[in-house]
């Protein structure tokens, strides 16, 4: 404690810089973004899942990037590990829970490999094997297009009660089997249902809001949000403002406050208990202006958290939660 201010760790399940990495950034210096390798310091980051997301159909082509999800992939993930060696000397891979209490113990943040899209994986079970040997702890089933595994969420009643596909049951148990945490963010809810069903281990939705406080379809209900906290996973909030806002209001402003951030945060709270929530910012994958600032700034929202929970809670909900998830998930 430093003028009573207490400096709460924070794992992070979810964020999209490894895009600056493709494009030729760099984390140590990097800019004009959420993350920086001084900005997940000066945040307290404890640990920072850093997510390849994979864009496909007009995303690609928007954004100027392969058509080919696979060349993007293999690319961004070299970009990747480029970044853990010129950053070594403060930031380090994590393979286990183990691996994340000794990075911190030598005063490095660790690094979690994650996958927004399991598109490359082509119907090819081999292809998790392949995750896995490369570092991938949490794979996203599907972003915002059908894959060889299942569907998106969708504001069509009848496209969001999609279930998985028969190859998306198959990765489902041998992501549990290799030790991967399957994350249900931007899945279909029948989708959703199908990993409550196949799942042998908890599960995790890295960066989702509550629908009941902003009623789309890439929020969770309360009993989605209840069914991930009863498998033992964890729930990490987003903080873009369009997921906080309710929808009468959602072209108001493009900013998210911390007060909308704890509303949320109460909600999953109440609905699924103090084991269940954590957090999954979507840092640089985001375009709202937030009330803290960025990455280097989340002490205040910390802060709050701790003001409005308490201080056990608030460590369960920054970090705590997910590191036993985790645990529970990827292994010791």
């Amino acid at each position: 404690m430093t003028n009573g201010v207490i400096f709460v760790k924070i794992v992070d399940l979810h964020c999209d810089t490894v895009m600056h990495f493709y494009e030729g950034r760099h984390l140590d210096g990097l800019e004009n973004s959420h993350i920086s390798l001084d900005k997940l310091r000066a945040g307290e980051v404890l640990a920072q899942c850093f997510a390849i997301w994979v864009p496909t159909h007009g995303s690609a082509a928007r954004m100027n990037y392969p058509a080919d999800p696979k060349e993007y992939f293999d690319k961004a993930y070299e970009a990747y590990r480029r970044e853990l060696g010129l950053c070594a000397e403060h930031l380090a891979p994590a393979y286990t829970a183990a691996d994340i209490l000794r990075n911190e113990w030598e005063g490095k943040v660790s690094a979690i490999l994650t996958v927004e899209d399991c598109v490359t994986l082509d119907g090819q079970i081999e292809n998790v094997d392949d995750y896995f040997k490369k570092g991938v702890r949490m794979a996203a089933l599907t972003w915002n297009y059908e894959n060889s595994l299942g569907y998106p969420q969708d504001h069509d009643p009848k496209k969001h009660a999609l279930g998985l596909k028969p190859f998306g049951i198959e990765c489902v148990r041998r992501m549990n089997e290799l030790g991967i945490a399957v994350d249900v963010s931007h899945l279909s809810e029948g989708g959703f249902w199908d990993v409550v069903k196949y799942s042998k281990k908890p599960f995790v939705a890295s960066h989702s809001c509550c629908r009941a406080l902003c009623d789309i379809s890439r929020n969770l209900t309360d009993q989605q949000i209840r069914a991930v906290g009863e498998s033992g996973g964890v729930i990490g909030l987003n903080y873009c403002n369009a997921f906080l806002h309710p929808v009468s209001q959602q072209f108001r402003d493009n900013f998210t406050s911390i007060s909308e951030l704890l509303r949320h945060l109460e909600h999953l709270v109440n609905v699924a208990g103090t084991e269940s929530v954590a957090l999954g910012s979507d840092y640089d994958g985001i375009g709202s202006a937030l009330e803290w600032g960025d990455c280097g700034g989340q002490q205040l929202l910390a802060e709050a958290i701790v003001r409005r929970f308490g201080v056990d809670t608030a460590m369960k909900i920054t970090h705590k939660n997910a590191l036993r998830a985790l645990r529970d998930i990827i292994g010791e």
